[in-house]
């Protein structure tokens, strides 16, 4: 992943939830060890994450589509869809000029479609090639396939061979989703900001730990539950909220509420934990292999991507 001449880099992650920043992390730390200037476009929580983060790197605010999830997701996704499909035009055409006005000479798009230029490298990152769908799979296939098709690269933060983390959604077993696989596609491994830290043993401190994440309004959802499950418990436990843009600490009875950590307190909190419950998000399953540890996966409602992984999950 490392360059032999000194490029300008924009990096730019999805915006639903916080995923595809912190799996951002390892790429962006990567490129400035090799001595490149990174220049990350983002907004929300991912941009205040990554500020937070590289906070001598250059930012811009590039806003992206909220998608709303709901349990009737393929009516709701084919409302979203003149939405989406603008989303992706915008970014193409914002891309142009900051191209033209920093100078940029390779981008890294994870999931964001429109981010794709013939002047320069573009490569796009994504762990679901085969998006999972009760109906149309195969429409959404070729869809996501032509425009992955627009990037010199697609790197897929998995194994390339079995076992692997993602499954069916980048390992399909369907011939034909398996013979008509992007050609561009690299496996690069799991990516996790969590790569390389000293892991410091320690005593479970809480009975549970609760991990929120994921785009409104089933994060505050599940924030919610999580609140109303663990008061219920008899131990100390821990919500992390997942709002890095947010400095605030609450305390109710033995539930603590904490809205960021860091990658080492976010470390040392999970292994001082008995149990930890979060969503199945593909990064939280990447940062939790990486340190070992497993997890009760609990999926977003209507995201398909997820009810599969929490299948994945639970069979392993």
């Amino acid at each position: 992943m490392l360059l032999d001449k000194k490029k300008k880099i924009l990096i730019a992650p999805l915006n639903w939830g916080l995923g595809h920043a912190t799996r951002c992390v390892p790429i962006i730390a990567a490129k400035l060890t090799a001595g490149h200037e990174v220049i990350i476009a983002a907004d929300g929580g991912p941009l205040s994450l990554l500020q937070q983060k590289f906070p001598t790197c250059t930012f811009i605010t590039l806003k992206g589509v909220k998608i709303q999830y709901s349990k009737w997701m393929i009516v709701s996704m084919a409302f979203q869809v003149p939405r989406f499909l603008f989303s992706i035009y915008s970014e193409h055409q914002a891309l142009k000029k900051i191209i033209s006005e920093h100078k940029i000479d390779q981008v890294i798009s994870d999931n964001r479609y429109g981010l794709w230029n013939k002047k320069i490298e573009s490569i796009f990152i994504t762990h679901q090639i085969n998006i999972q769908s009760p109906i149309f799979e195969k429409l959404l296939f070729r869809i996501n396939c032509h425009f992955i098709s627009k990037y010199n690269e697609c790197w897929v933060p998995d194994y390339e061979g079995s076992p692997n983390l993602s499954g069916d959604l980048s390992h399909p077993k369907n011939e034909y989703f398996k013979n008509n696989f992007p050609k561009n596609l690299k496996y690069i491994g799991p990516l996790s900001r969590f790569t390389g830290l000293t892991i410091i043993a320690s005593e479970n401190i809480y009975e549970a730990i609760g991990i929120v994440s994921g785009p409104e309004p089933q994060r505050s959802k599940f924030l919610e539950k999580l609140k109303h499950d663990f008061s219920k418990l008899k131990g100390k436990t821990l919500i992390i909220a997942g709002k890095p843009d947010v400095e605030n600490q609450e305390k109710i009875e033995n539930i603590t509420i904490v809205n960021h950590l860091n990658d080492a307190e976010f470390v040392r909190a999970l292994f001082a934990a008995q149990k930890i419950i979060c969503r199945s998000g593909y990064s939280t399953i990447m940062d939790l292999h990486v340190l070992g540890l497993s997890a009760e996966f609990i999926a977003t409602p209507g995201q398909t991507e997820q009810e599969y992984l929490a299948k994945q999950m639970a069979e392993k």
